[in-house]
């Protein structure tokens, strides 16, 4: 049974998803779109990882043991120690993508993805996180004034791969997935209450437990704001 439900997952997210660097920035923009190939010399750590290399526009990052970023919600715990790797921007409107492979995932919590590190309880995140060797959970934590909550889906634990994209309207974001980098999902909206004037965004990695992984990340680019304007109801 536990097989067939697996395999049954499997089918519909088939069906959803049909340190030192030398790179440097290559801007296209005009009055509608833009595109930015990252320089990863504007990055900063805040906090360092076990360790991180940086080739070409391939970050790989091995995580330190009992790191995670979690705020009060459920159970009144309180962690603010894994390493994020952010930018610095004004910019109101844009989308951020970024491609993690996982494959080296292996411990309950294990976990990389995209971040919005403002302060440790303002922030968010996306990752996909390593449960057992059936399932993992694919989802968000949106940390509004120090409380966190977990929106999650199980998907196969045989997914090694996930591309997310960070979209910003002004202090409005959206997060999705994709196991293509062209087909995204939506995994969630939200407000950032801290989340209207200068930002930092970028990615992240931890082992909650007594764990050790390492993640790659690669293809990360800014975009003109792929989450368009909402054309249905108007405001009051």
């Amino acid at each position: 049974m536990k097989k067939l439900i697996t395999m049954g997952i499997f089918a519909m997210l088939s069906g959803l998803f049909p340190c030192q660097a030398n790179a440097d920035t290559n801007v296209v923009r005009s009055d509608k779109a833009f595109t930015t190939t990252l320089d990863i010399n504007n990055f900063k750590w805040t906090r360092q990882p076990e360790s991180c290399v940086i080739k070409g526009d391939t970050i790989e990052v091995v995580t330190k043991p009992c790191t995670d970023l979690w705020q009060r919600t459920y159970y009144h715990f309180r962690n603010d120690n894994a390493p994020v790797f952010q930018m610095e921007t004004e910019e109101k409107f844009f989308s951020f993508i970024v491609k993690t492979d996982f494959t080296e995932s292996h411990h309950r919590f294990d976990q990389c993805g995209i971040v919005l590190y403002l302060d440790s309880d303002n922030w968010l995140k996306g990752s996909v996180e390593y449960e057992n060797e059936e399932f993992q959970h694919l989802g968000s934590v949106v940390t509004n004034n120090g409380y966190s909550d977990w929106a999650t889906t199980a998907i196969p634990a045989q997914v090694k791969t996930m591309w997310y994209r960070l979209s910003r309207r002004e202090d409005d974001y959206c997060i999705e997935c994709s196991q293509d980098g062209v087909r995204f999902t939506q995994m969630r909206v939200c407000h950032m209450h801290q989340g209207g004037g200068k930002i930092r965004f970028g990615i992240y990695a931890c082992s909650p437990e007594q764990s050790s992984f390492k993640a790659i990340f690669t293809d990360m680019k800014l975009t003109e704001c792929a989450w368009k304007a909402h054309d249905g109801q108007q405001p009051d």
